[in-house]
């Protein structure tokens, strides 16, 4: 029965009414306290003294807005009607929300005074040591106990600002360190793949130079000679890389500078060395809206696509084609040539990539080439991150198209 009780009141605390009753609590409970306080102290014959100090308890309302005013409108009520709680609660808001050494002193000063001289002023006995000095301590105490509990509620809770300040520090300081850790495998990892990779390659590099050199068939010798093109141009690409990885953030200029920049003036050479049956159709020149990071994706999605169709298109035919895009009536359209934007006078908003291939060639082997199954994702990551769309799917006839789009507000 106890248990349950604990569990309705848990849920009464933390429901809509005990968070209002949180949230109204400090601000009517210290009212109620003062009213009572004005009502046990002058009863109800004393009409001037109950009226003030019920207008005191009320001004308890705004404290926590007007501290020092607040204060003020309690002094009558201590000074007239002989009530302590209201004039203590407002000097306590005083000192935990307008803290003020000149402030306080006179706020005390003017507390110990309105405590301390009665009301009328002619009942004031000079002559009465022993009761004056008990009612000035008392009066004292009365000024001095608020003050110190005001100022202790505020310098706990600048230690607590202070100590969740320190923690997000700690925190962030132990995400910098596991930054600073990853950064460091990285380049560990960076320097194995180089050591690896670049062996591997540099042999074929040199076993196609000898094959160039000794063979007198000339399309085996220009085999052989792309074979070596495509191991240096890999190998140049992969230090590239490397030193991306092993800088110490990828946005400084160092990082920049290391980084491949290839875009649409390399994407005939890219197809003439993939050694399928491409036809390119460029709508686009190279470089007219200075968006490289666009054509740099515009680059890897066609060199992505060539390269899932030989792994799973030997033989099929190709057809890529690169277009500016529009927005012609809120829809998007291609453009059909780089000639449009001098016939239009508008320029292009974004360019669309285009890679279909048909069904493979039965005749033709299948090579067997490594795959991770990322590069279709990563294609279309990178398309998303620049604020494009990427559409991979199968065609009616048996082949497949890879068709990206991207915005040029992106480069």
């Amino acid at each position: 029965m106890v248990a349950r009780g604990a569990v309705a009141w848990r849920a009464l605390e933390r429901g809509p009414l005990g968070r209002r009753l949180r949230k109204v609590a400090p601000v009517v409970v210290p009212v109620l306290l003062a009213i009572a306080d004005a009502l046990l102290v002058n009863g109800l014959e004393l009409a001037l003294e109950l009226g003030v100090s019920v207008v005191a308890a009320t001004a308890l309302l705004l404290r926590r807005r007007f501290p020092l005013l607040v204060f003020l409108f309690t002094l009558p009520g201590l000074y007239i009607g002989y009530i302590w709680f209201a004039p203590m609660i407002g000097l306590y808001t005083l000192a935990a929300r307008r803290p003020g050494r000149a402030r306080l002193g006179i706020c005390a000063v003017l507390l110990i005074a309105a405590h301390f001289f009665p009301y009328p002023m002619s009942d004031f006995e000079l002559t009465a040591y022993r009761e004056n000095t008990l009612v000035l301590i008392d009066a004292c105490v009365t000024s001095a106990a608020p003050i110190a509990l005001g100022l202790l509620v505020r310098t706990r809770r600048e230690l607590a600002s202070r100590v969740e300040d320190l923690t997000r520090s700690l925190r962030r300081e132990d995400r910098l360190l596991a930054d600073r850790v990853k950064t460091t495998e990285r380049a560990r990892l960076a320097r194995e793949m180089h050591d690896v990779v670049a062996h591997q390659v540099s042999l074929i590099s040199l076993q196609a130079g000898a094959v160039q050199v000794s063979t007198a068939d000339e399309a085996a010798r220009a085999g052989a000679r792309t074979i070596r093109e495509l191991s240096v141009r890999t190998l140049e690409e992969l230090r590239h890389m490397v030193g991306v990885l092993r800088a110490d953030g990828g946005e400084t200029a160092e990082a920049r500078d290391l980084a491949p920049q290839p875009d649409l003036e390399e994407l005939p050479r890219l197809i003439e060395m993939s050694a399928l049956d491409v036809t390119y159709e460029r709508g686009v020149v190279a470089g007219a809206s200075g968006a490289k990071t666009v054509e740099r994706a515009a680059f890897r999605t066609v060199q992505e696509a060539l390269t899932n169709v030989r792994k799973h298109a030997p033989g099929a035919r190709v057809r890529v084609r690169v277009d500016p895009v529009d927005t012609v009536g809120g829809e998007r359209g291609a453009r059909t040539g780089p000639a449009d934007d001098a016939d239009t006078g508008r320029a292009a908003e974004g360019l669309r990539v285009e890679i279909r291939n048909g069904p493979p060639d039965a005749t033709a082997s299948v090579p067997a080439l490594p795959g991770g199954g990322h590069g279709l994702v990563g294609l279309r990551e990178r398309a998303q991150s620049l604020g494009g769309t990427l559409e991979a799917r199968h065609t009616s006839d048996g082949g497949f198209v890879v068709r990206a789009e991207f915005p040029y507000g992106a480069g």
